[in-house]
């Protein structure tokens, strides 16, 4: 089902996955309301919405209640994607990754509840399943956390069955899958994979992989997130709601496979790309080893099929990253 003509709260819609999402809801007739604190966020993510009346942007702070209060004043559905991200921050920093990935997320949940928003849907992880080494990963059955950032992705699915149960929300949490895709940021110590790695490879220089290329990942481009979050957002079946899924392709890559195949599609733009080696650094404290979702339950409740393959998404993510790249 198709979400038009809606009041949409997106909390990060200056976010890489925050803006692609107000980016495809704005071409829908719906009105967004976009909160952020540009704290990971960009304004260029946005830029080009500012002058749309059908945006509206609320500089604000999902950690203070007065903000989340404003920003879901008149709001139908709220699609929450603010978060502070990255295991390796959560190590160095716990007491801000909870913060804003707790406290925040119960500050949008209260203020939903005394606004009388019906649905939220959220952003959940992947990183939820922790130290558990059963493949694929199904939605029942999660493992000890191995991060900070863990911990906070699981408290909220925690808090989320309780609201639901008190208040009668009706709250759905997609837990994803390595999302990656347009406007990722490829800069920063916390910055994903896929970006780094293709900027890397632009700019003629070795990318560093942590460990021996070994891990494995299932790789989920935006727009299947994009997918899962409209049909969260508008499924009438009740059995869907106030449950997690897992967002993801369903297939599992290999990070040096992943990485030949970068190589491959970006020496499509530049052939020198083929002869450039990876340097490999040490694992990360905290990382999972191995990663590949079920998408199964999401397919039966909500009708989740993927629109795009790795390949597919791979190909779609590096014409936009040369691009972008030989812009700035």
């Amino acid at each position: 089902m198709s979400l038009e003509n809606k009041k949409v709260l997106v909390t990060g819609g200056a976010g890489f996955i925050g803006s692609n999402i107000i980016e495809y809801l704005l071409q829908k007739n719906n009105k967004i309301t976009c909160l952020d604190n540009f704290s990971t966020g960009k304004k260029e993510n946005i830029e080009n919405f500012l002058d749309n009346p059908n945006f509206k942007l609320i500089n604000g702070d999902i950690t203070k209640i007065e903000d989340c209060q404003k920003a879901t004043e008149n709001i139908d559905i709220i699609l929450h994607q603010a978060a502070l991200g990255s295991v390796p921050r959560s190590i160095e920093n716990p007491l801000k990754t909870n913060e804003v990935n707790i406290n925040g997320f119960l500050n949008i949940l209260w203020a939903a509840k005394n606004n009388k928003v019906s649905r939220v849907v959220y952003a959940a992880s992947s990183s939820t399943y922790g130290d558990s080494k059963k493949l694929p990963k199904i939605e029942s059955e999660i493992g000890l956390p191995l991060s900070p950032y863990a911990v906070t992705k699981y408290v909220n699915e925690l808090y989320a069955g309780v609201f639901s149960n008190l208040y009668g929300l009706e709250l759905i949490g997609l837990r994803y899958f390595n999302v990656f895709g347009r406007k990722q940021d490829p800069d920063g110590a916390y910055a994903a994979a896929i970006p780094k790695f293709i900027k890397s490879f632009i700019n003629h220089q070795s990318p560093i992989l942590h460990g021996d290329g070994s891990q494995s990942r299932d790789f989920t481009y935006i727009d299947n997130v994009i997918q899962a979050n409209e049909l969260a957002a508008t499924t009438k079946n009740t059995d869907a709601l106030n449950q997690v899924y897992n967002v993801a392709c369903g297939s599992q890559s290999l990070l040096i496979e992943l990485i030949e195949n970068l190589k491959s599609l970006l020496s499509n733009f530049d052939p020198e790309i083929k002869n450039i080696t990876v340097i490999n650094g040490p694992e990360r404290i905290g990382d999972v080893k191995h990663s590949l979702a079920s998408i199964e339950k999401a397919n039966k409740l909500l009708g989740y099929n993927p629109s795009h393959s790795l390949k597919e998404g791979l190909t779609s993510a590096i014409e936009w990253y040369w691009n972008y790249f030989k812009i700035n």
